[in-house]
């Protein structure tokens, strides 16, 4: 929106010795001394925290306002100050009297100078560390592959996601799809969109409150954050733009309550592949996908109308094959899917940890087993005999009639009971490589055995004990290294801590022909 405060509140020069020392994302709130979103006063350059966190940024302009309670409003209008700040972060600028982030700019430019200052300092700060961290690497044995910063193992040029509010659930899925690089780099490679016409045409664009439902584009935020997140320019990025267009077009996600992952997941991808349908710049994005050689016609399957890169990457499909008991009649169908959800055996469900001693560890191939298994519906799901006409019992079984280029298998932890929705805890051992689905495939004869071998890629782990709480992080691998990513906290882990996760979303890529023959 265009703010009418600017002029009483951006008082500090561009390059005011007042800035604390350091990269501007890792500057600490003056009063709570948290590193979390930190915001700058534009009237006195003080660091606080947003809203977020502890909210001093937000305490310090109403702490402001109180000395001029008693004026006439003329009086309070010219002297009011401390209204604007900026996000340290991602540089956008908020006014607390508009209630809302701000694109114009002073008479002088200030805010953009300001801005550049910021960008700048961020620039050197992360120069001056990577200068140093190449020296304590030079230094280091070769085999070494971990750093040492302040007693705690740190990765090197990946970038965290700040917590808005509970959005642990949408950070973890962000991590993982940002390492899935065949998903990634379809995007990054995606033209810009420009949202903005007129006075703001080429300046970067942020989302306000004020925008209307046609002005946003989730593709174009996802886009812009996927480009962000392994740039190693910043500790941490700040996803505000994206989770606005969130909750602009998925009104189950609005709020800061903690969400299901996975049903999380299973929204955005629903949703960039709607919009990727569209066109682009005049371009249609189903044109760009055939124009793109490494997402054949081959590889993909339709869902909802035309297929995209999402159905081209993650699309696979199911047979669904039901038997009448009765008169034998056989119903075949073919269902397209982005994920399975799978179920954990009910004799594993006490089996908490790895290590436990009573009776086996439950494994993936269990619960793909008991996912693709004959299987009697019960008195609830009688199928409707077409023969018979009417319904009948049955049996019901999955066949995988196509294997996708990335495989997403989704645990299912959480059930409802009476009134609660408990989480099944149990442990599931999964490889890291080599997953062969072959013995999965309706014909696996016309499959060669590198079409049905997978990688992991990247594992999403809730933490705690039910849906509704708890706590969501990360793993992945980038160009052979494991990250854990914690919101705003990346570090290099090992195999080991990787396979002791208790899983709920995995995500496997197509292993290359020219990869070994490990299996499951």
């Amino acid at each position: 929106m265009e703010c009418p405060h600017l002029s009483s509140s951006v008082c500090i020069a561009p390059d005011s010795a007042k800035f604390p020392n350091g990269s501007p994302s890792s500057w600490c709130c003056s009063v709570c001394r948290s590193n979390k979103s930190p915001w700058v006063c534009l009237t006195c350059s003080s660091v606080h925290c947003g809203r977020y966190v502890n909210g001093h940024a937000k305490k310090h302009y109403e702490d402001a306002q109180v000395p001029l309670i008693n004026h006439k409003k003329s009086e309070k209008q010219d002297k009011a100050q401390h209204t604007v700040c900026m996000d340290c972060s991602s540089y956008s600028t908020y006014c607390y009297r508009c209630d809302d982030f701000v694109v114009n700019d002073t008479k002088l430019g200030l805010v953009q100078k300001v801005r550049e200052h910021l960008q700048n300092l961020e620039n050197s700060a992360f120069t001056a560390d990577r200068h140093k961290k190449r020296k304590l690497l030079e230094n280091s044995s070769l085999n070494s592959k971990l750093l040492k910063v302040n007693g705690s193992t740190t990765a090197i040029c990946a970038t965290g996601l700040r917590n808005l509010g509970n959005t642990c659930f949408m950070n973890a899925i962000l991590q993982s799809l940002s390492n899935i690089e065949q998903f990634c780099c379809y995007f990054k490679e995606l033209p810009a969109v420009e949202l903005r016409n007129g006075k703001t045409a080429g300046r970067r664009t942020y989302h306000t409150r004020s925008q209307g439902d046609n002005n946003v584009s989730l593709v174009e935020e996802f886009r812009k954050t996927l480009c962000a997140l392994w740039q190693g320019s910043q500790t941490a990025f700040s996803p505000e733009s994206l989770f606005y267009v969130v909750w602009k077009i998925m009104p189950n996600f609005r709020g800061y309550q903690q969400q299901d992952a996975h049903e999380f997941m299973r929204y955005l991808l629903d949703h960039l592949h709607l919009e990727l349908q569209g066109g682009f710049n005049g371009v249609s994005r189903s044109a760009m996908l055939q124009e793109n050689s490494t997402l054949s016609a081959s590889n993909k399957c339709c869902i909802n109308g035309a297929s995209t890169a999402i159905t081209a990457i993650f699309g696979g499909v199911l047979q669904n094959e039901v038997n009448c008991l009765i008169c034998g009649t056989e119903s075949r169908k073919f269902d397209p899917f982005l994920d399975l959800s799978l179920d954990i055996p009910s004799q594993f469900r006490n089996k908490r940890s790895k290590n436990q001693e009573n009776g086996p560890v439950c494994s993936l191939r269990d619960c793909l087993r008991s996912f693709t298994d004959l299987e009697e519906l019960d008195e609830t799901e009688l199928y409707m005999c077409h023969k018979c006409k009417k319904k009948q019992k049955s049996t019901k079984k999955f066949w995988i009639q196509k294997l996708p280029k990335v495989l997403c298998l989704h645990l299912k932890r959480f059930h409802w009971t009476a009134y609660l929705r408990n989480k099944v805890d149990t442990y599931v051992e999964f490889p890291l490589r080599g997953l062969d689905m072959k013995c999965y495939l309706l014909e696996p004869e016309n499959s060669g055995p590198e079409n049905c071998l997978y990688d992991l890629a990247a594992v999403v782990v809730h933490h705690g004990s039910g849906v509704g709480s708890g706590h969501y992080t990360a793993f992945a691998t980038h160009e052979g290294r494991w990250f854990h990513f914690n919101d705003s906290t990346v570090t290099l882990t090992d195999e080991e801590t990787v396979l002791k996760a208790k899983a709920y979303i995995l995500f496997y890529g197509e292993r290359q022909a020219k990869a070994g023959s490990d299996k499951l």
